[in-house]
């Protein structure tokens, strides 16, 4: 099913980008059009993927050559047939990524792609707490600041800087032709220019419909085309109210339900709590991830342990879970949060064990996470079932499909 889902995918992008790409003049024609296109980005989301540099983005997102062995794309650790998540097994049994060099292991669980466009820039809000901004602890304010990170971390595609990025690039002179279509002449030419033009075409490309085409079960209830089955109601109801959850103070963006973009985030940074895992730690040698407090810019011991609220969107075909990929299947999650209120929830179902002891153990956020009622059973499985009305159309087939994890 994965197989299926991949080819379809990239054939309609690489017909799609092939068409463009040999018409070097029509690109050129299309500059105009492309600047426009970005410019409406900015406000309305997503953007066609025929816009040129969405489809100049597709073909460097899929591009092995610029990681340092030539053996790893965006799309490696991103892969768009498991709905921009790693489900390879190779590096501490997926819970995080292996690097290009074949032995070098990330630090944190791959987040999502899909929807991360509608991430605002990161940013400090006027309770004095953080909003916004891309990986887990928000140190890219933007998808193209983000786009840069890969490339050059030593653990990832691991090439030396910018300019190493830019020169496999200009290996290829219909890359060159292209960006200078729709950069500039020359721009290649300019190192950080260069680098800066390689990340906006690849945000581009994030922008695009194939990343939030908002097709969900979830979705097209909304519109009338199919209808919740009574545990997904159940589930819904469960999840948008305060009173038996509270599940929407953090997952969810808009200020009205049932809202037609919603993005289940707040974008804002919690810790809940969440226990170590402990193969992470020890290939680590025992170092604790403190979030939000390893953001270079951020000096607040406050932030130590919160991590960037993760859009629901695709949760249920997207574990492991958490920042560290300590939970494997979505329901420990839910039964995870039901602790806090809940004196039978005591075992982690996935151990056999009582819950660990949270890795960070400071600012933990009692207040919404003590709101909620014990949950019984019954609205523990709606809850799932909500959540996975949440899946992309194209992705509905892995709800149940044990290929959903790639060797």
């Amino acid at each position: 099913m994965i197989l299926r889902i991949s080819l379809g995918i990239t054939a309609a992008i690489v017909l799609a980008a092939c068409g463009e790409s040999n018409q070097v003049a029509s690109q050129t024609k299309a500059v105009n059009h492309a600047k426009t296109s970005q410019s409406q980005a900015s406000n309305e989301l997503p953007i066609p993927l025929t816009d040129p540099k969405a489809l100049l983005g597709s073909q460097l997102f899929f591009d092995t050559n610029l990681s340092k062995e030539r053996n790893q794309s965006c799309a490696t650790c991103h892969a768009i047939a498991t709905a921009f998540v790693d489900k390879r097994l190779d590096a501490v049994g997926g819970a995080v990524s292996l690097g290009s060099d074949g032995h070098s292991m990330g630090g944190r669980n791959t987040p999502a792609a899909g929807y991360a466009a509608f991430s605002p820039a990161f940013h400090k809000m006027s309770n004095g707490e953080y909003r916004g901004g891309q990986f887990l602890d928000g140190r890219a304010s933007g998808l193209a600041e983000q786009a840069q990170g890969p490339f050059v971390n030593p653990v990832e595609m691991a090439l030396s800087d910018g300019d190493a990025v830019v020169q496999r690039v200009k290996e290829n002179p219909q890359y060159q032709q292209t960006f200078n279509a729709l950069y500039g002449d020359g721009i290649l030419d300019d190192p950080k220019a260069g680098y800066d033009a390689i990340a906006d075409a690849i945000a581009s490309f994030e922008k695009t419909e194939l990343f939030m085409p908002f097709d969900s079960k979830y979705d097209r209830a909304l519109r009338g085309e199919v209808k919740l089955t009574p545990q997904e109601e159940l589930g819904k109801t469960l999840f948008f109210s305060q009173q038996f959850t509270n599940c929407n103070a953090c997952h969810q963006l808009n200020s009205s339900p049932f809202n037609s973009q919603e993005t289940f985030t707040n974008y804002e940074y919690r810790n809940i709590g969440v226990p170590a895992n402990p193969a992470l730690v020890a290939h680590s040698g025992g170092v604790i991830d403190r979030g939000l407090l390893d953001n270079p810019d951020i000096h607040d011991p406050k932030q130590a342990g919160k991590f960037k609220v993760p859009s629901l969107r695709n949760v249920a075909v997207t574990g492991p879970y958490m920042h560290n990929g300590v939970f494997k299947d979505l329901r420990t999650v839910v039964l995870f949060y039901d602790k806090y209120n809940n004196p039978t929830r005591t075992i982690n179902p996935e151990t056999g064990k009582p819950w660990a002891e949270p890795e960070v153990s400071e600012n933990i956020d009692f207040v919404e996470l003590e709101k909620g009622p014990a949950l019984p059973d019954q609205r523990v499985d709606a809850i799932v079932a909500f959540l996975k009305t949440l899946t992309d159309q194209r992705y509905e087939p892995l709800l149940d499909d044990s290929a959903a994890v790639i060797d």
